[in-house]
């Protein structure tokens, strides 16, 4: 009997999330900050996991002023802050401790908006996606994180 990738990565510790592909062929994944559920991009090339300024209150952070300047391919943000030990959870797999760049994520969600596209309160980074041992199945838009 054929082993199917799913079953083979679930036997080797992983967890499977389910992507939502939007009409920009960006990924959106459901996870939650401090227990409070949000929308997010998986952006690989985002070196930093992220959350929006303005929802700082909704996911309970507490900020502290940063040296990072934070950039897009369309953009950079000057005001950015940085929140430490954060509980990160997308799908059954957590971080405790969980440092996230913070910064105004408007000129993305008006992007967003423009085509369409449900607003997003941050993106899952780099970061993370290493922590977790990452593996993205492109077929059938699916993230596995190692639990």
């Amino acid at each position: 009997m054929k082993q199917t990738r799913h079953f083979f990565l679930k036997s080797q510790g992983y967890t499977s999330i389910n992507l939502k592909k939007t009409s920009t062929n960006h990924y959106q994944i459901q996870a939650s900050i401090n227990n409070i559920e949000g929308i997010f991009i998986l952006d690989t090339g985002a070196s930093n996991t992220c959350a929006d300024l303005n929802q700082l209150e909704k996911f309970n952070l507490i900020s502290e002023k940063s040296e990072i300047k934070a950039s897009s391919a369309t953009d950079l943000m000057e005001e950015t802050k940085i929140s430490k030990k954060n509980k990160l959870q997308i799908g059954k797999w957590i971080n405790k401790s969980a440092s996230l760049v913070l910064f105004d994520l408007n000129h993305i969600n008006n992007a967003l908006n423009e085509r369409e596209i449900q607003k997003v309160e941050g993106i899952i980074g780099a970061d993370t996606l290493k922590k977790g041992k990452a593996i993205i199945d492109y077929e059938k838009n699916r993230l596995y994180l190692k639990l």
